[in-house]
């Protein structure tokens, strides 16, 4: 099992550019860290929609060949984590279907908690699903749908759907975008200069890549309806408090983007700050585990004059998969991604910093390394609260058990990932540096306070405590 959190997924639409599916792709190639396992691209000229998708990484997917096989002016795009269903092909996304209303394509960042409830429902009433996508869950909605405008159609299988979900679908003449009511998920509207296009994204570093200007986020509840009219904004479901995904601004998001009006990188800094002041540490050195690490270990660095290196080298280049040697190296996953720089550890004493702690087993191999290259002593600090929960609405978490801040005190955990000190962010420091203060997040990977209730048997065993014993 991997350690560490696992990125979602990300959707880019646009609407009116002769190049549609060439903005796409390079709407994709910003969202790449979003999702890795696989991409998608669906384009429409009007007449017919056509997609291609594959497994694998969008540049290794598509080719000036490829591309040129989709045309037309309007075309939507999908990167993709596994969070429900399989990694494998007809699990990638776009989703494109036939029925007696036309052709539509979707694309889905999110997680439904009752897709199981719904699947079971729809199977009995004769469906037949071709994936294990909860997102297919939302087609056959539409489909069953007696209203006659897709857009009605669209707003009837949501009404019936429960979790997180930023959605984007194609119809041969239209893109539309549907934040769920809560807006757990980001959503972001944006315009090409001229008569270029319009653009409905998961992030606004997408926007930048293709010279676009940021408008606004699609907001909660709010469904955005692209077409040769121009743009229109919908709210068609009931209000519901915002819950928006407070990880986001600690880990998910790539540091140059914008949401809640703040740039990334600057939240990242102040939680760094906060966290300097939270938990300091007698230090002659502050480092971050890179990438995620880098700005909030500037910000400790700032906050306590400690100054900042780059102690550890990550490589950039390591692939999706390598041979191991027989020969057993010690921590030979860790050390092929990242190496600890002797002449910045050694005799020092060293304040590691990171985004957060999930199993723990990579933390613990990357201070070994530290120590290994001579460090004198080595503080661990996390720029977010101990992750004591699970996420259900569209991010790949392990279960309770296998969460070291779940299963063990401060104390053991110290012992575990062999720092001589090991300090978290407070929840109340985390909201303090977020916009808008400490009302409008779901925080729940570190409270347990679920945004929308969960189904008991998709929960399982996923919430009970198991207490596990420390071996080191």
């Amino acid at each position: 099992m991997s350690d560490g959190w696992h990125d979602e997924c990300g959707v880019f639409g646009i609407h009116g550019h002769p190049e549609a599916s060439n903005m796409a792709y390079l709407g994709l190639y910003a969202l790449q860290h979003r999702g890795q396992e696989s991409a998608g691209i669906a384009s429409t000229d009007g007449e017919k929609i056509i997609f291609h998708k594959e497994m694998g990484l969008v540049a290794d997917i598509f080719s000036e060949e490829i591309l040129s096989r989709l045309p037309g002016r309007t075309a939507i795009g999908h990167v993709r984590y596994s969070t429900t269903g399989s990694s494998e092909l007809k699990n990638a996304q776009p989703l494109v279907v036939d029925f007696e209303s036309g052709s539509i394509a979707i694309a889905h960042n999110g997680n439904l908690v009752n897709a199981q409830e719904l699947k079971r429902e729809l199977e009995v009433s004769g469906s037949i699903f071709q994936s294990s996508m909860d997102t297919e869950v939302i087609v056959h909605l539409i489909a069953r749908s007696r209203k006659e405008r897709i857009e009605d159609r669209i707003v009837d299988a949501l009404n019936q759907v429960r979790g997180a979900y930023s959605l984007l679908f194609m119809t041969r003449d239209k893109l539309i975008g549907v934040r769920d009511p809560h807006g757990i998920r980001p959503l972001a509207l944006g315009k090409l200069k001229g008569e270029g296009g319009t653009v409905i994204t998961s992030e606004s570093c997408a926007l930048d890549l293709i010279e676009a200007d940021y408008l606004r986020e699609v907001e909660p509840g709010e469904m955005v309806v692209v077409d040769s009219r121009g743009t229109h904004s919908h709210r068609p479901f009931l209000p519901a408090v915002e819950r928006f995904c407070i990880f986001e601004y600690i880990y998910f998001a790539r540091p140059d983007s914008i949401m809640g009006g703040t740039c990334i990188y600057e939240v990242r800094k102040a939680l760094g700050r906060q966290l300097a002041k939270e938990c300091p540490a007698n230090a002659d050195v502050v480092i971050p585990v890179p990438d995620s690490g880098v700005p909030a270990a500037l910000g400790y660095s700032e906050a306590s004059g400690i100054p900042f290196e780059m102690g550890l080298i990550r490589n950039h280049y390591v692939g999706r998969t390598f041979i191991e040697p027989q020969q057993s190296i010690r921590h030979f996953g860790v050390k092929i991604k990242l190496n600890a720089v002797r002449g910045v550890v050694s005799g020092k004493r060293v304040v590691v910093v990171d985004d957060s702690i999930v199993r723990g087993t990579t933390g613990r191999k990357i201070l070994k390394m530290i120590r290994a290259a001579g460090a004198k002593e080595v503080h661990f600090r996390i720029s977010s609260p101990p992750t004591c929960y699970p996420c259900f609405y569209g991010i790949d978490t392990p279960l309770r058990r296998d969460l070291i801040a779940a299963t063990h005190t401060r104390e053991e955990s110290n012992t575990y990932l062999t720092s001589d000190s090991l300090g978290y962010l407070s929840m109340e420091g985390l909201h303090a540096c977020v916009p808008n203060g400490s009302t409008t997040y779901c925080d729940a990977c570190f409270s347990g306070n679920y945004s929308i209730p969960l189904e008991t048997e998709e929960a399982g065993e996923q919430l009970p405590l198991f207490r596990a014993s420390v071996r080191v």
